[in-house]
């Protein structure tokens, strides 16, 4: 069953990818609250609250249903901490109902065996735990001495992708936490990754030496080479403190929907544009995709770069591809890209073969031209 899913999953990542390759107006990713409360109260954090009440299902309905017509491929439930909605079940197959990506971010306390097996029917195709330190302190209780039961349970029983993300940060006292948590990770056979802690604007807060000795040998832990989290320019910057020259497209290919239903840039930037999701329109994602931001050349929310760096590659394919290639090969001398990358290549990066198998992709995968 896991193959079966994984194989699906894979193939609806490939409609992803050709379909934001295709068209520019309309999200690829959208994050959305179920629950502002949380079970936790972690220090650094400014997105959750002790008080709120869940968002009523059928109000949870319409929102992914609005998403879905607006052609988000990717649907990512947040918070608060979102297993704690009574009706997650529900919300995450109506977001495969209406063919997007499902994905959740959990601190992962409530997780167990039954929990994991609803989620598994359900059909949610991602899981992302954030993994602060190795012992608990005042700082964070989401440590792996708390949670590791919960990914062992995980690695038995779900159908799902999960990722691990370890912290670096001000408020981390080890650094030598992330190694110890991204080992652990990958000897479950889960994806691993590496985050940076940001201030309440998302603001980057530069890493100590020694958090950017533990940064430097994380990424060189062996991974894909698609990794984003890993070897682009901009997580780079981020270890070192500096500013990234990028565009970001948050209010147009990435969404931020509150539990009061409306869009905002990101978690930590809301506002702006503050217009409620019903009412948004593509005209409004072109608009505010296109739209300069003050905060990015510091900012270190990952996912919205990472949705900016799909259409880098639309735009700029041939450079965003030598760039990936360059960034690993400087951490590896003798690497070797895969068969496949130089069959792409010629496939896609010659721009009257991507005319031609374009077009072929596109019939393949039953999508619209746009």
């Amino acid at each position: 069953m896991r193959l079966i899913r994984r194989f699906d999953r894979k193939l609806r990542e490939t409609r992803m990818f050709a379909r934001a390759m295709q068209s520019d107006s309309h999200p690829i990713l959208a994050q959305i609250v179920p629950i502002r409360r949380c079970n936790l109260d972690c220090a650094y954090c400014n997105e959750y609250d002790k008080t709120s009440a869940p968002v009523p299902l059928e109000t949870m309905l319409r929102r992914i249903d609005r998403l879905a017509d607006l052609g988000t491929t990717i649907i990512t439930l947040s918070g608060g901490e979102p297993t704690l909605h009574p009706d997650l079940d529900a919300i995450v197959r109506r977001i495969r109902g209406r063919g997007a990506i499902a994905t959740l971010i959990t601190n992962g306390l409530l997780l167990t065996p039954d929990r994991i097996r609803a989620l598994n029917r359900a059909g949610l195709d991602y899981l992302q735990i954030s993994i602060d330190n190795v012992i608990p302190d005042d700082v964070s209780k989401k440590s792996l001495r708390v949670l590791d039961r919960k990914l062992t349970w995980l690695a038995q029983y779900a159908e799902f992708g999960v990722t691990i993300n370890s912290v670096l940060g001000a408020g981390v006292r080890n650094p030598e936490d992330a190694i110890v948590v991204g080992r652990r990770a990958r000897e479950l056979g889960f994806i691993s990754t590496v985050g940076i802690l940001h201030d309440h604007g998302g603001q980057l807060q530069p890493l100590a030496r020694d958090q950017r000795s533990v940064y430097e040998r994380f990424r060189r832990l062996k991974t894909s080479l698609f990794s984003f989290a890993h070897f682009d320019h901009f997580q780079e910057n981020i270890g070192r403190g500096l500013p990234n020259d990028w565009h970001c497209r948050a209010g147009g290919r990435f969404l931020y929907v509150c539990e009061d239903g409306l869009v905002h840039y990101c978690s930590q930037q809301r506002g702006r544009p503050g217009i409620p999701l019903d009412q948004y329109t593509v005209d409004d994602i072109r608009r505010e995709a296109a739209r300069p931001k003050g905060c990015a050349p510091f900012c270190t929310i990952s996912c919205v770069h990472q949705t900016a760096m799909l259409d880098e590659f639309r735009e700029h394919p041939r450079e965003t591809l030598n760039g990936i290639l360059a960034r690993r090969r400087a951490l590896d001398p003798h690497f070797r890209p895969p068969t496949a990358v130089g069959v792409l290549s010629w496939l896609f990066l010659n721009q009257r073969r991507r005319g031609l198998f374009g077009k072929l992709l596109v019939r393949a995968l039953r999508l619209k031209r746009s």
